[in-house]
């Protein structure tokens, strides 16, 4: 089956990344990397059981923290982790993030894979008041050159600079002239790392599938290294073919 099909067999609630909880030490490293701070209004879209707006509180005393989610039970657990803690200076709302106003927000931290939302939500955000700070994770907005990036994490400062081209904006988040198996394979380790379970290890099979849509979408965009497709590569799609039926090789020059 073509990858895509693999993916529609994955709940749909994971795609979207509304089902996905990132480990603590993932929010800290976000959170410094933005430099949030006792100025900042955070919001979090997509806030799950409000460990990031916890975070933000106690250990980077943002002004005020809002979170985000359309499930009625995560909101509930969120609500009741932060009311253990006694903390000031929160709110949840159990609503669509298409929604809510979130116009006196000086840091988001905007982790979707649906594409239809972040469509939706890129006429909002460029909006936003100038300064205000997008952080997405693997995934650039579209359009957009990145103002910094710690891979997987990215940041995007209002007003957005558009980019020329996808290229262009590629080229922004490796910073290098030319990506090779080499460079696909870290950053797509970068990615497992940061979003994974610390007890459950490195996910090697999360690790391959993303490494081998960096090095084929910098292929189809001319800018990999080299004319050759990579032995390493080569092997990877044969055992994704031959293993778990997932067939990735189509999408060179798709």
């Amino acid at each position: 089956m073509k990858i895509e099909e693999y993916l529609t067999s994955l709940p749909q609630s994971i795609l979207s990344g509304q089902d996905v909880q990132l480990p603590d030490n993932a929010f800290r490293e976000i959170f410094r990397f933005a430099e949030l701070g006792k100025d900042d209004i955070f919001y979090h879209l997509g806030c799950g059981n409000g460990k990031g707006i916890l975070i933000a509180l106690e250990e980077f005393g943002v002004k005020n923290a809002v979170g985000i989610d359309n499930d009625g039970k995560k909101i509930i657990l969120a609500k009741d982790l932060l009311k253990e803690k006694n903390l000031p200076n929160y709110t949840f709302q159990c609503n669509d993030i298409r929604q809510v106003d979130f116009c006196d927000a000086t840091v988001i931290l905007f982790w979707f894979a649906d594409q239809k939302i972040i469509d939706e939500m890129m006429d909002r955000f460029s909006r936003l008041k100038s300064g205000c700070k997008i952080i997405t994770i693997w995934g650039p907005l579209p359009g957009c050159l990145p103002d910094k990036v710690e891979f997987p994490y990215i940041l995007n400062i209002i007003p957005f600079k558009k980019a020329n081209d996808i290229k262009e904006q590629l080229l922004a988040i490796f910073c290098t002239d030319c990506v090779d198996f080499v460079t696909a394979w870290e950053f797509a380790e970068r990615y497992t790392k940061a979003i994974g379970s610390p007890e459950a290890g490195n996910d090697r099979f999360l690790t391959i599938l993303q490494s081998l849509v960096i090095w084929i979408n910098a292929k189809n965009l001319g800018v990999a290294c080299g004319d050759e497709i990579p032995q390493p590569i080569r092997t990877y799609i044969s055992i994704l073919k031959t293993f778990f039926n997932i067939d990735v090789e189509y999408l060179l020059n798709k």
